[in-house]
């Protein structure tokens, strides 16, 4: 894909001795084949209710939402789970001034619970669940019509088919675009696809996660589907900001995760010199090398980084002008295939409910 860039003269601060890439206006890429055409690199929004510490002062968010449409970022990534529900209430106000100029995806299928918000424990992607949710989500969204709906997790208790099929009504009801599946297995996808095309196939993917590499790319090659890589900075270790000695704010996620114990981050800082390596040649920094790496593995893959901060969203985005040819791009997967990780990328109880 040809990555021609307009002119864009802000340059990150702030970023310390990393060589950082000049930001440009970003290429648009299409997920699908029925014409849902976002940003090359969208914005993971999870992080801006609080999901890795303390969320930010109402301002820092509203100029962080400004700057990232001013780089020419269009596609905003949220889910009914985060927060639970706040987060799409919050996007849904951060993103009123860009109406028409920008493409929301959300998630639906974990059950309710006793507070009458998503628990994010227990799926539920029953039809009567799915068609009462997305008002709620429509609602708090601000919108008439959902851009992308994400089945958030695959319940084994319903039938991919019946899920399909409940947001196809939604579809023909106007009130979603597309249909987008999260961290399903590639036979999954199919049968979901068999009933209404598949838009997006959002699963973890990145240099140190690279699962999806077995089977689902190869499903999205042959049906037309486009994919959708979270956590796609490794959630934050690949920046080369992190190692054995950082500490996260008591809420943060991290802190659950095994592959974030002291000692595998230690031992996991090889595939971040591996980064840092092929960023000193090319003069970015080690997570514009990550996302052009992802970027130049299909011309229909659109990471979404999140990120609280301008200077870390101005250095992401800096990643789509980065050219990495086919050679770069071997070279860093066969050294990285070299890199043992250590750790789980999440507690047991969590990744049972993924690749279904």
């Amino acid at each position: 894909m040809s990555w021609r860039c307009h002119t864009y003269t802000r340059r990150a601060k702030n970023l310390g001795a990393s060589p950082v890439k000049e930001i440009c206006m970003m290429e648009r890429r299409t997920l699908g084949t029925n014409g849902l055409e976002v940003s090359a690199i969208g914005l993971g929004c999870m992080g801006l209710t609080g999901a890795w510490g303390a969320a930010p002062d109402r301002a820092d968010l509203e100029a962080l939402i400004a700057a990232a449409i001013d780089q020419g970022v269009t596609f905003f990534d949220t889910a009914q789970v985060y927060g639970p529900l706040t987060n799409e209430a919050l996007m849904g106000e951060l993103l009123a001034p860009y109406r028409g100029r920008v493409q929301i995806a959300t998630k639906f299928g974990w059950a309710t619970g006793e507070n009458g918000k998503p628990d994010g424990m227990r799926t539920d992607s029953r039809p009567e669940h799915i068609k009462a949710g997305v008002e709620g989500s429509l609602q708090r969204l601000g919108v008439e019509t959902i851009d992308l709906f994400y089945q958030h997790r695959v319940d084994p208790n319903v039938p991919i088919e019946e899920v399909a099929g409940a947001v196809k009504e939604l579809v023909a009801a106007g009130k979603v675009r597309h249909f987008g599946m999260s961290e399903a297995a590639a036979t999954t996808i199919r049968r979901a696809h068999a009933v209404h095309p598949v838009a997006a196939v959002q699963s973890e993917y990145s240099i140190w996660w690279r699962r999806p590499e077995e089977a689902v790319l190869a499903a999205c090659d042959e049906l037309g589907i486009g994919f959708v890589p979270f956590s796609p900075l490794g959630k934050g270790f690949l920046t080369g900001t992190v190692d054995a000695t950082t500490t996260f704010a008591e809420n943060d996620l991290r802190n659950r995760i095994p592959r974030f114990d002291a000692e595998n981050r230690a031992a996991n800082l090889a595939i971040v010199r591996l980064l840092e390596e092929i960023g000193a040649r090319k003069h970015a920094s080690p997570a514009q090398i990550a996302l052009a790496w992802l970027l130049a593995q299909r011309p229909y893959i659109v990471p979404i980084p999140g990120t609280r901060r301008l200077d870390r969203l101005t250095e992401n985005n800096g990643g789509a002008a980065i050219h990495l040819d086919e050679a770069d791009v071997h070279d860093i997967a066969e050294a990285a295939a070299q890199i043992q990780i250590i750790g789980a990328r999440y507690p047991e109880f969590h990744e049972a409910r993924t690749n279904l």
